[in-house]
């Protein structure tokens, strides 16, 4: 058979070479399954404001459970990506949610990095999930091949019960018990363990955990403090236990207070880098020393805490390597099952705040 009858036979059949081995999910389909026309289906496709979203929702869902490649009839992105990763932020709890924070910052750009590398385009959704209905909306709206949560807020739950159904997503966070879901996470209660042993280890005795204990990541953060602090015979204070938000103004305000109540206490395991900058802020407005009088250990190590002054001592967490871990988790799975979570270790570093 030659090249020009082949050819003709295709375009006869509307079909292109690559699926001649299988059978083809037509728009014609779409449109029956749907109950809708095939001008419908079609407008659907091509994210028409004619139709609306619930209609959209039903239409892209069938697309993606049967194969239709309606990625080609969507109006074409400025380079034409291998495919395309959502990124969605809850709505804010704590850090969870504020883009403006380093180390999401930070995290971002290791997402970034792992979609180039795999060709995919990074799309930030606009969308703020507070419960079970807003993850469904992100999820049947989104026409990605994937969608990153940068966080999990109070959607423990909400996650859970999504995860029966759908598995194109992966989360940024602890991984926490009965979890049905994909999550990525550094290990908290080990970053917060070794920050505090090492404080314990250079004499320190009085040492406050600063830090919001409403976000997972945190109270494992704080887990480990507690841990290291009963293996070093310092025993548990609660007076020692600071609620700080992940921001420096609230930080710097804590430790004020407790330099007012004339707290004695001579280290400071932060829950975050932001806080950790607020909390030397403001023993240096007072008067005292970092790190004669008081130590000080971040978590994050995120780019300004070894440029600030006295440089940070900090729990570094792999924001790269969460990033290629997170995008592999979307490209790289199969079935209708979430992959495996996985804990990313983290490391001390050690600079001028904790003073050796």
């Amino acid at each position: 058979m030659n090249k020009q009858v082949l050819q003709k036979i295709l375009q006869t059949a509307c079909l292109e070479p690559a699926t001649l081995s299988r059978k083809t999910t037509r728009l014609e389909d779409l449109a029956r399954m749907a109950g809708v026309s095939i001008a419908t289906a079609s407008r659907a496709l091509n994210d028409s404001p004619a139709v609306n979203d619930r209609t959209k929702q039903a239409i892209w869902k069938l697309a993606r459970e049967h194969d239709y490649p309606f990625r080609r009839y969507m109006p074409a992105g400025p380079i034409g990506a291998q495919g395309t990763i959502a990124l969605v932020t809850p709505r804010p709890q704590g850090r969870e949610g504020r883009l403006s924070d380093p180390f999401f910052l930070e995290l971002l750009a290791g997402v970034g990095e792992a979609a180039r590398e795999r060709g995919c385009d990074l799309v930030m959704s606009h969308v703020s999930p507070a419960n079970l209905d807003d993850l469904s909306v992100a999820m049947t709206t989104s026409r990605a091949d994937g969608v990153i949560f940068l966080g999990q807020s109070t959607l423990h739950a909400a996650f859970n019960r999504m995860a029966e159904t759908e598995s194109r997503f992966v989360v940024w966070g602890a991984e926490l018990p009965d979890q049905n879901y994909c999550s990525i996470g550094s290990d908290n209660t080990n970053g917060g363990r070794r920050a505090t042993a090492h404080l314990a280890r250079l004499g320190r005795k009085r040492i406050v955990f600063l830090g919001d204990l409403d976000p997972p990541e945190a109270m494992q953060r704080q887990r480990g403090y507690a841990e290291a602090m009963e293996a070093a015979g310092l025993g548990l204070d609660p007076d020692l236990v600071v609620p700080a938000h992940f921001e420096v103004e609230s930080a710097e305000a804590s430790v004020d207070s407790l330099l007012a109540r004339g707290l004695d206490f001579d280290g400071i395991v932060a829950a975050s880098d932001l806080i950790a900058l607020g909390a030397v802020r403001s023993l240096l407005h007072h008067g005292k020393t970092v790190p004669g009088d008081v130590s000080v250990i971040g978590f994050d190590n995120v780019p300004f805490s070894r440029y600030s002054r006295p440089a940070l001592s900090t729990i570094a967490q792999d924001t790269m390597k969460a990033g290629r871990l997170m995008v592999s988790k979307l490209l790289d799975s199969t079935g209708d099952r979430a992959g495996r979570s996985e804990r990313i270790p983290t490391d001390l570093i050690v600079r001028e705040t904790c003073g050796g």
